[in-house]
């Protein structure tokens, strides 16, 4: 049965009353064509997400712009795409999946677009800034988290992980073509693509998705009981900063915040954004970077999936303890495999860094849900807050550092040291959330 045969069933029968499981059975749960969905959405959207280190060079041959200056249009992108997800997590919980993600999708479709006519910095700005980062929010890891905690009980690490790894499927779709699209067109064509590919999401997020397995008259994938629809949350944007207020209270928050922001820096911030430009300082096309840059994303759809398939089998925190200690060494190394030509140590690296990409998020999300069960979406939304913040940060710090020194060898440097302090901060997470020790607050 599809989740459309399930959807009309539930629209002409009554749903079972809570805690009975309807007789009737689909073949496949439509918990599994929700997420099928979703990864759909997801990848799509991540067309946005492949552009800001494609556009550096372009928009600093024809405008002049220093690359400090595309840098803060690319930090505050990444940082509203991490501030916007928590009240995302709680506008949905308030309006529904379906008008969130669509309006969303209707803001970097217009921010995209908006961009083919600028001339100054600020529209630049604006456009891709505000517009895209206040719209990607809604499509960040938060959406893939809601999905998760409400459709699923078991195999949530699975899922998590396939979720995630929907965003490098994306980047693996998007980046070759936008290189190409670049260098034959100019970097309007892939504004005008991108733009066009989020409008091209948006019906099939208002016809297919569902908020909730009631609605179909099913309990969640794996549960033994049909969980009754919840009344809309009112005072949404209160109740995200409540649940802030709440969750900085405790240790484990810092520390999950903490490390989540190094993974943001030493992924989004600094190889998404610097990564191409860094390699055509050394004397690489720019398709060939942005070439391994889609590698990176096939073997983050392997890495991810897999980190999700042993989150639901060993502890999250020393996973987290190893995927940081393996990335931070695998960035040392970074800057003496740099070269004109692709070889063999550096598409090594490529395959490294490509499974331990985004492997945290399904750790990091199951010790959100471990430690705040009932609000693990936006707490996750406020941890994925300070990964983009970090990598924001980075996205502008690494272009003033390459404009003053001439190269990007320092950020690669110091970025694997911070990798160092994450695997620390992930290694000593509480993991009881009733004896966990409660900070006093000033």
């Amino acid at each position: 049965m599809t989740l459309r045969q399930a959807q009309d069933n539930a629209q002409t029968t009554t749903p079972p009353p809570a805690g009975r499981i309807s007789a009737r059975r689909p073949r496949i749960h439509p918990a599994w064509w929700v997420a099928a969905i979703a990864f759909v959405t997801i990848v799509g959207a991540a067309a946005f997400t492949a552009a800001p280190g494609l556009l550096v060079g372009p928009l600093h041959e024809e405008f002049g712009w220093s690359r400090g200056t595309i840098g803060a249009g690319i930090t505050l992108q990444l940082a509203l795409y991490g501030l916007t997800a928590p009240f995302a997590a709680a506008l949905m919980d308030r309006f529904g999946i379906r008008p969130v993600v669509a309006v969303a999708l209707t803001m970097i479709t217009l921010g995209s677009l908006g961009t083919i006519w600028m001339s100054e910095s600020w529209q630049f700005v604006l456009g891709w800034g505000v517009l895209v980062g206040g719209g990607s929010g809604c499509m960040a890891l938060a959406f893939g988290a809601t999905i998760t905690t409400r459709w699923f009980v078991r195999r949530q690490g699975l899922v998590s992980g396939l979720l995630t790894a929907g965003g490098a499927s994306g980047q693996l779709i998007f980046l070759p073509v936008l290189a190409i699209l670049i260098g034959e067109f100019g970097w309007r064509a892939a504004s005008v693509t991108i733009a066009l590919v989020a409008a091209a999401v948006i019906p099939f997020v208002l016809l297919l998705l569902r908020d909730y397995p009631v609605d179909v008259g099913l309990a969640p994938y794996g549960a033994s009981q049909i969980v009754p629809r919840p009344a809309p949350a009112t005072g949404a944007a209160l109740r995200t900063v409540r649940v802030l207020g709440t969750a900085m209270r405790t240790k484990a928050f810092w520390l999950l915040a903490g490390a989540f922001a190094i993974c943001g820096i030493t992924t989004n911030g600094l190889i998404r954004t610097h990564f191409v430009p860094a390699a055509h300082d050394h004397g690489m096309a720019t398709v060939a970077a942005a070439s391994l840059l889609a590698v990176i994303g096939i073997f983050d759809v392997a890495g991810t999936i897999f980190s999700g398939w042993l989150t639901d089998r060993f502890n999250p925190v020393v996973l987290l303890g190893v995927y940081y200690s393996l990335r931070g060494i695998s960035l040392i190394f970074l800057p003496m495999l740099l070269a004109p030509e692709v070889h063999i140590p550096m598409v090594f690296f490529i395959v490294f860094y490509g499974l331990d990409w985004v492997a945290t998020v399904p750790p990091t999300l199951a010790l959100c849900r471990e430690v705040w069960p009932e609000d693990a979406p936006i707490v996750f939304g406020w941890v994925l807050a300070s990964h983009q913040v970090g990598a924001g940060l980075v996205a502008w710090v690494g272009g003033v550092v390459r404009d003053v020194t001439g190269s990007y060898d320092l950020v690669w440097y110091a970025a694997g040291a911070l990798c160092a302090a994450a695997a620390l901060m992930s290694l000593v997470v509480p993991r009881n959330p009733v004896a966990e020790t409660r900070m006093t607050s000033a």
